[in-house]
């Protein structure tokens, strides 16, 4: 038997398998569906374009048809290997804002505001800057400025200047407004995923068990209290028993399904699914929230992009010179932040990545020639979506309704045709001059609001940020509380970016792993140690 069991080995759980296991006393088992993260294109900052296609490190989900997206259906993508998704994200380091957390704390989540929140995020992150009030430099997490970096993301961040935006050399500083390239989760020059921070370090730990390849199927209960997991691993069955708490770490679709499948959720749904109910708790997959993310392509007349690229030359070079050459870059190099005239408050509104290659359709869809790519999204959308089971059996993906730009007022469109508006600017700023070719998506560079509207809904994709599922606060609807308990039962903690109460203003990876640096105190305080 094990005191604590943590479902999920991603962004959170490995946080708290390092974080619970320092205490000798105490003994933990992490359980991951997917596999060990040997593949070298993990590691390979690059490599993450090459993992694109890779369902062994990938949950491949869809959502259903997307009626405010000409019907589509959009993929995606989540990390099912030790370190989750950082394991195969674009390790852009980003927090969101102050507001972000005092916007949480305003919503109920007590504890979660910008001053409760940032120690922890200190307490994380190993700066290759050094610390100051707002960074760290002794934590497990490695934060680096990129070894390499395009001549076209240099580019884009002299067309930000040129459009008549601030240079802003830190994202995370005293303020987010303006372009650079991002800080990464990279240590000498290779992805530092949550495995490699939190796990590499430990994993000859006599009270800490890594069990990979193992789905869990559910979460089992005593008078209800969570007292274990079933899980299935190379075709057998096994039922692991947990002495204190289990805690459910498997991100913003997988956790929602695991608690209805194991009777916690909205009543009804569990029934129609063949699930006996344990806890009714109706907002259980509710609150779905995503960035989703336009993508403005252009040609380029320079062979400079990273479109043709010889891969071995490139794997090669990275691993002959210590991990330096492109093999080291983390592809979406530079970004910025804006406020546009549409903002609600003194926070940016519009978050940029910028691709020197052509990325269509998650760079899944090769597309003829050479060119580069801004990524363009609204930070804080008003559709919501949700998560509900497609069955009673664990191995059936869930349905994923996103419910993208339907907010009743239509404001989600109209930030996303800002979007579109601005990434076109920017474009056309001199600094693309000796570069620019012809325009790719969208076709032309005089469409109206109509017709950005119809490309948007044509062409629009996540951008890998889906959150709020299981949402913290201190209101008896709230799925779990400010201390991340599962409303309606014990023993039992979500601990990911399910229970963000909204979106923060950036990619979720950092803020996710503060979210389980707090809870392991949450953890150990509940428990006297």
């Amino acid at each position: 038997m094990f005191d604590y069991i943590i479902i999920g080995a991603g962004s959170a759980g490995c946080v708290l398998a390092n974080r619970l296991s320092a205490d000798p006393d105490v003994s933990v088992l992490l359980v991951e569906a997917g596999p060990r993260d040997s593949h070298p294109f993990i590691h390979m900052p690059a490599g993450l374009a090459k993992l694109v296609s890779n369902k062994r490190v990938n949950w491949d989900y869809h959502t259903m048809a997307e009626a405010q997206l000409d019907g589509r259906v959009l993929w995606w993508p989540r990390g099912k290997v030790l370190g989750g998704s950082s394991s195969i994200n674009a390790m852009c380091y980003t927090r969101g804002v102050p507001g972000d957390y005092e916007e949480w704390a305003a919503l109920g989540a007590d504890g979660w505001d910008w001053k409760s929140v940032l120690p922890y995020f200190r307490r994380s992150e190993r700066n290759q800057r050094g610390a100051d009030a707002l960074h760290g430099d002794e934590g497990p997490l490695y934060v680096s400025d990129l070894r390499y970096s395009n001549r076209l993301s240099q580019a884009f961040i002299e067309a930000g200047r040129q459009a008549g935006h601030a240079l802003n050399r830190d994202f995370n500083g005293p303020r987010q407004q303006g372009f650079g390239l991002f800080q990464v989760t990279q240590k000498d020059g290779a992805r530092c995923s949550s495995a490699v921070a939190y796990l590499d370090p430990v994993r000859e730990r006599r009270n800490l068990t890594v069990v990979t390849g193992a789905q869990v199927n559910r979460i089992t209960f005593e008078r209800g209290r969570a007292n274990g997991v079933t899980y299935t691993s190379r075709g057998r069955a096994f039922h692991q028993p947990a002495a204190r708490e289990v805690l459910l770490c498997g991100g913003a679709i997988n956790s929602p399904q695991l608690l209805m499948l194991s009777g916690i959720g909205p009543a009804a749904q569990l029934r129609r699914n063949g699930i006996d109910v344990l806890a009714d708790v109706p907002q259980v997959g509710e609150n779905l929230q995503d960035h989703l993310d336009i993508c403005t392509l252009q040609h380029a007349t320079q062979n400079v992009t990273y479109d043709r690229l010889n891969d071995a030359k490139v794997a090669f070079d990275y691993y002959l010179r210590g991990h330096r050459g492109i093999g080291s870059s983390n592809i979406a190099e530079a970004g910025g932040f804006v406020r546009s005239h549409l903002a609600s408050d003194e926070r940016p509104d519009i978050q940029l990545h910028f691709v020197p290659a052509m990325l269509d359709d998650h760079g899944r869809h090769r597309l003829k020639g050479i060119g580069y790519t801004v990524h363009a999204c609204f930070l804080r959308p008003r559709s919501r979506g949700r998560i509900a089971l497609a069955s009673g059996r664990a191995g059936d993906k869930p349905r994923i309704e996103a419910n993208y730009l339907s907010d009743g007022e239509g404001f989600d469109m109209k930030m996303m045709v800002e979007c579109a508006r601005l990434s076109r600017e920017l474009l056309a700023q001199p600094a693309f001059d000796d570069y620019r070719g012809a325009p790719i998506f969208p076709a032309r560079n005089d469409l109206d609001d109509a017709q950005l509207r119809e490309f948007i809904r044509a062409k629009a994709e996540t951008i890998y940020h889906p959150v709020g599922t299981c949402r913290m606060g201190h209101d008896d609807a709230s799925v779990v509380d400010p201390q991340l308990r599962v409303r309606g039962v014990e023993g039992l903690r979500v601990v990911d970016a399910s229970v963000m109460p909204t979106l923060i203003g950036g990619n979720t990876n950092a803020p996710t792993i503060m979210i389980a640096e707090r809870a392991a105190d949450l953890i150990r305080d509940s428990s006297g140690r």
